[in-house]
This record gives C-alpha cells, structure tokens and sequence, in this order.
C-alpha cells in the first residue's frame, strides 16, 4: 500500500473548513445527537485544555466545563460528520498546549487571562467547493 494511496484516502475524509481551535480558546462545538429516528443538535461550551494532531483527518479537541460543580471533558473529531460546527467564543492567553492543570483548580484560580482577537474573522470558514467530475458527454456535444 502506497503512502501517496493513503493520504489520498486521508484527504476525502477531512473537511473543507475547520476553525483553528487552539488550547485557552473558549468554543462552543455544535455535536449531532441521533435519538431514535430523530437528530438534533446539542452545543457544549467549554475551555480547549488539549489539541491534537491538528493537520491530518484524526485532529481532536478535548474541551473541559464546569457543570453543578463537576468538571466534564469532552473530546471532538473536528472532522467527524457528528460535529456540525465548532465557533470560538474567547480567547485566552497561554503558554502550553495541555492545560491539565486546570483540573486541579476552582474558582478565580482557574481563569485565564484573555486576549483580543476578531471573532467574526477567526470563525469564518473557508468552504471550498469539491470540483465536480467533468461530463465527457456534454463537452462532445459542444
């Protein structure tokens, strides 16, 4: 099997536009849940603590919230067909890619400090269009 081949393969499978997520940021990643024959879709907003991979098709965010006082992680394929979108909400400054560290902190102990940034800029995707398989019929009828 040739590397070109699975790269190829590799490629079909990402998406055309992902956000450039980063660890700090604070996201809201918009999942598709199946439930029965209906599919709706849910929002989880929480700080990116980890990225992984970010240039090939298996890149995944873990995003962390605090919910009744229970910290929830949550990892997402960013170019799963389950995550309809992925918005970044704020952005913080910070030094590390894992910010595990977070887990052990509560309170004003765990902010970040945040940064400015365009909002409408960095969540603009870029969609580009898959080119579409010229008809060799319709150029001969030409």
């Amino acid at each position: 099997m040739s590397f070109a081949l699975i790269k190829k393969v590799n490629d079909e499978q990402k998406k055309a536009g992902v956000v450039d997520a980063r660890s700090g940021d604070t996201v809201r990643v918009h999942q598709k849940i199946k439930e029965g024959n209906k599919e709706r879709i849910q929002i989880f907003e929480g700080v990116v603590i980890r990225t992984d991979r970010k240039d090939s098709h298996t890149s995944r965010i873990t995003v962390r919230k605090v919910t009744s006082g229970v910290g929830v992680e949550k990892s997402f394929l960013l170019h799963s067909p389950l995550v309809a979108k992925v918005e970044i909400v704020r952005r913080a400054k910070v030094r590390r890619n894992y910010l595990s560290f977070l887990r052990n902190r509560s309170g004003k102990s765990a902010r970040l400090t945040n940064k400015d940034f365009d909002r409408e800029a960095v969540n603009k995707v870029a969609e580009t269009p898959k080119a579409e398989p010229k008809n060799e019929e319709a150029d001969k009828a030409e």
